[in-house]
C-alpha cells in the first residue's frame, strides 16, 4: 500500500517543478539615468503586462548606466545624455528612445520669467549672483545643481557652455557654492521651497510646484523641441554590448521603438521618435 502513495507524491512534485518552469519569467536589467528611470518604469510595466518578463530598473545615473553597458552587469544601460568619445566604443550600441527637453526653473513666487542662455551660464559660473542683476528682486541667487554623475548635469554643461579647462583637463564651470541634488525629485523640492533658487530638471518632472523659464524667448514644451525652437534639449538613449543582452532584452528594446510604446513616450511629456 505505501508504494503507490510514494510513487503518486513523486508524481505530484514532478508535476509542480514543471508548471514552475513553465511559469518562469526572465529578468531583464536595466541600468542607468534618473530622467529616464520613470519613464522606462512605465514601459517595463506596460511590456511585461503581455510578455513573460520582469523587467528592473534603477536610475543611480547615467554614468553608472554607461559603465553597465561596457562592463556588462546589466542587459540594457540608460543616459540621458550623448556619451563622451572616452564612452563610445565599436562593441557599445546606441539607441535613442525619445528626447527630452531640460527646463530651468524657479519658484512660483520668482518674478522672473525668462533668461537668455549667456544669463543662465553667468548664474551658473557664480558670476551673477543677484536677481536684481536679470530683471527681477533685489535678492540673492540660491544655486540648484546635479550631481557629477547626472547625465542630465553632463548635458546641461554641454548646451550652456559650461565647462572650463584645468592643467588641459575639461572640468566643470559650475559653482563649488551650489546645491546639488541626487535626483531630479529632490532638485526640484528645493526650487519649490526656495523663493531664491533657481534649478534645471527634466521637462517630463515639470509640475505646478516649479515655473520653468523661457530661454532666448521661448518656454519649454514638446512642440518647441520638435521644431527646434527650445534648444535646450537632449536624448534619451539605451545602451548595451554587443552580445550581452538576453534575447527577451532585445525584444523588449525593438517594442519600446513601436509606434505603440511610442504613444507612451509622448503621453508622459516627452518627444517621440515616432
Amino acid at each position: 500500500m505505501k508504494t503507490p502513495f510514494l510513487y503518486a507524491l513523486t508524481l505530484s512534485s514532478v508535476i509542480t517543478v514543471g508548471m514552475s518552469a513553465a511559469h518562469a519569467k526572465d529578468t531583464i536589467s536595466v541600468v542607468g539615468s534618473n530622467s529616464v528611470t520613470p519613464l522606462m518604469e512605465v514601459l517595463g510595466e506596460t511590456y511585461s503586462q503581455s510578455q513573460p518578463v520582469v523587467i528592473e530598473v534603477q536610475g543611480p545615473g547615467s554614468s553608472a548606466g554607461i559603465r553597465s553597458a561596457h562592463n556588462g552587469s546589466s542587459d540594457l544601460g540608460m543616459s540621458s545624455r550623448n556619451l563622451k568619445s572616452s564612452e563610445q566604443a565599436s562593441n557599445i550600441q546606441e539607441v535613442v528612445i525619445a528626447r527630452d527637453g531640460i527646463a530651468v526653473v524657479v519658484n512660483n513666487k520668482n518674478s522672473v520669467s525668462q533668461l537668455t542662455k549667456e544669463q543662465v551660464a553667468q548664474i551658473y559660473k557664480g558670476e551673477l549672483t543677484n536677481w536684481k542683476q536679470v530683471g527681477g528682486a533685489d535678492t540673492p541667487i540660491v544655486v540648484a545643481t546635479r550631481d557629477t554623475a547626472s547625465g542630465t548635469r553632463g548635458a546641461f554643461e554641454d548646451i550652456m557652455k559650461l565647462k572650463k579647462k584645468i592643467n588641459g583637463q575639461k572640468v566643470s564651470a559650475i559653482s563649488q557654492r551650489a546645491q546639488v541634488s541626487s535626483g531630479n525629485g529632490q532638485l526640484k523640492t528645493i526650487v519649490a521651497n526656495n523663493p531664491f533658487a533657481i534649478g534645471y530638471i527634466s521637462l517630463g518632472s515639470v509640475d505646478n510646484s516649479i515655473k520653468p523659464l523661457a530661454i532666448d524667448g521661448q518656454l519649454p514644451s514638446v512642440n518647441a523641441i520638435k521644431a527646434g525652437q527650445y534648444a535646450v534639449q537632449r536624448p534619451f538613449l539605451v545602451i548595451y554590448k554587443n552580445g550581452r543582452p538576453s534575447k527577451s532584452a532585445l525584444a523588449f528594446l525593438d517594442w519600446i521603438q513601436t509606434p505603440d510604446a511610442q504613444k507612451i513616450v509622448a503621453s508622459k511629456g516627452y518627444v517621440a521618435i515616432k
